[in-house]
């Protein structure tokens, strides 16, 4: 049973990122109502136990809260699709989590009357219930009209993240910034352990793990506070 004020909740996107959303969502006290079906289904089936799999325009058409958590290149075909086929209902929360777009993208949606809301959790999503502790550690960056601002952070806050809002033009900076410090990371981290590898050092990632990540600590703290410590 869920508490007054709780949503049933449709997940569009079975990879990494929608089933820890619905595991999130869930934890909070919404109601699950469904996710679409993914490449990997015992995955979502690991994450989200027991929640029905349904295709895309029955489950938006039995959420009060849509989260789309689709690849970049399929948001827009995937939002306008489903009001070509009359899914979008009026006064539905429509929330996608890409980075670079923000709520320009749900104008379909928009245009039968749901409320449109952008949430970038700021993690690298493993697809595992590891991420749900990863999101309370986390930001997010929020994008919404101004009325329905404060819905969007709400949200963000109840995933566990807290929300820094990001104007709708400036969502292609922001994802510019996230993509550059993600691919920096993994490209430092998979040159080193190559090398290590190749002078016979086993499990080097094991070995770097406690060295890189006290390095980009200390890099974020220097960050934060302007001082090399």
């Amino acid at each position: 049973m869920t508490r007054a004020g709780r949503l049933n909740v449709g997940i569009i996107g079975a990879g990494h990122v929608g089933p820890v959303i619905g595991a999130a969502l869930g934890g909070a006290g919404h109601a699950l109502v469904g996710i679409t079906a993914g490449s990997d289904p015992d995955r979502a089936t690991a994450v989200l136990p027991g929640v029905a799999v349904m295709g895309a325009p029955d489950l938006v058409r039995a959420s009060q809260l849509v989260v789309i958590a689709v690849p970049h290149d399929q948001l827009p075909g995937l939002v306008a699709g489903l009001a070509e086929v009359g899914a979008w209902q009026p006064g539905q929360l429509v929330l996608h989590t890409d980075p670079a777009y923000g709520t320009d993208v749900l104008e379909p949606a928009v245009r039968s009357g749901a409320i449109p809301l952008a949430v970038h959790p700021a993690i690298s999503f493993t697809g595992t219930t590891l991420d749900l502790r990863q999101l309370h550690a986390s930001y997010a960056a929020v994008t919404a009209p101004a009325m329905v601002l404060p819905i969007a952070q709400a949200l963000a806050v109840e995933l566990g993240c807290e929300p820094v809002v990001i104007e709708e033009a400036d969502r292609p900076a922001y994802a510019e910034a996230i993509s550059t410090a993600s691919e920096f990371a993994r490209s430092i981290v998979g040159q080193a352990t190559g090398i290590l590898r190749g002078i016979g050092v086993e499990n080097p990632g094991g070995y770097l793990s406690a060295l890189v990540s006290s390095t980009f600590d200390r890099a974020l703290r220097e960050v934060s506070t302007g001082d090399p410590l």
